[in-house]
């Protein structure tokens, strides 16, 4: 009998730490997520104010003309 009570300890207590494993593995992949959209965020952003900065260089070439 006691070696079924603490098999089923053990079971109970394997399945916490395999939760609290997943749990932080997906901590983990949200915070990765999270990077890569700052990484891309500040990517579009350069490239949107480089668009910006073309477009005011060809305006005052035309304003010269």
């Amino acid at each position: 009998m006691r070696s079924i009570i603490a098999a089923a300890i053990l079971l109970l207590a394997a399945c916490g730490v395999e939760t609290a494993s997943t749990a932080a593995t997906g901590a983990i992949i949200k915070k990765q997520e999270m990077e890569e959209g700052k990484k891309t965020m500040e990517r579009s952003q350069a490239r949107v104010e480089d668009a910006v900065q073309q477009m005011q260089q060809r305006a005052e070439k035309d304003g010269e003309k």
